[in-house]
């Protein structure tokens, strides 16, 4: 399935593996996002036409995490420390690949972040405190693995300038997102407690860029921290 002609589609998920949602259970706090109630890895992979219709995959090295403070005025512009990702993805990225229709003519940079939002009565968990935004890649992927006793969480699409978004829903346990992020800009309310009580959503972020264009390396780094 390639995108159709509004720039986004809403996909199921295939079943994940048995250790990836303990995995969201050690999860370090972000330091950067979130008010303490976001917690987080990242990694980063090449991804590489590999045969007739396959791909392989190669985990870069671990570095920080920069993006351009354009993007995410909350978070851009500084070195992000986040420790790696434990578990295997890459199924799940394979399925997004195969939905997107990724060009195979070159190589792909992708990002990976792991997050998981808590909330509890009073504290409701922001989930994009830099507000209505594009995250600058070509294409992002938002996966929800898991939702425990918690409400809101409202994925919403906009067209840029738009007053009002043209989409808005709540995506369940096994749903994906997947946009065109040069097209359409994103934010999702708040995650709420259901019932007083702590509760957290569990997601994965997948962000596709070319290998051309990538977000990795000192080049990359240098331009998002010199950004004025």
């Amino acid at each position: 399935m390639a995108l159709g002609s509004e720039r986004f589609a809403i996909i199921n998920l295939p079943d994940i593996s048995a250790d990836i949602l303990p995995s969201y259970d050690d999860c370090p706090v972000d330091e950067y996002m979130g008010n303490g109630t976001r917690f987080k890895r990242f990694s980063q992979y090449r991804l590489s036409p590999q045969g007739s219709d396959g791909w392989s995959f190669e985990r870069l090295a671990h570095r920080d995490y920069t993006t351009y403070k354009k993007f995410n005025s909350v978070g851009g512009g500084i070195r992000r420390v986040y420790e790696p990702i434990k578990v295997d993805f890459t199924p799940l990225i394979s399925h997004g690949v195969s939905e997107l229709g990724l060009d195979r003519s070159e190589d792909w940079q992708i990002n990976v972040h792991q997050n998981r939002t808590r909330a509890e009565g009073g504290k409701p968990g922001p989930l994009t405190p830099e507000g209505v935004h594009h995250d600058g890649h070509e294409f992002v992927m938002i996966a929800v693995l898991n939702k425990v006793n918690v409400a809101g969480g409202k994925t919403r699409l906009w067209n840029p300038g738009a007053d009002e978004p043209f989409w808005a829903g709540t995506l369940e346990p096994g749903q994906a997102v997947l946009l065109d992020d040069r097209a359409l800009a994103h934010d999702v309310t708040d995650v709420l407690s259901a019932d007083g009580g702590p509760g957290h959503r569990d997601i994965v972020i997948i962000a596709f860029s070319r290998w051309a264009e990538k977000w990795y390396g000192e080049e990359h780094d240098n331009a998002a921290l010199s950004e004025q």
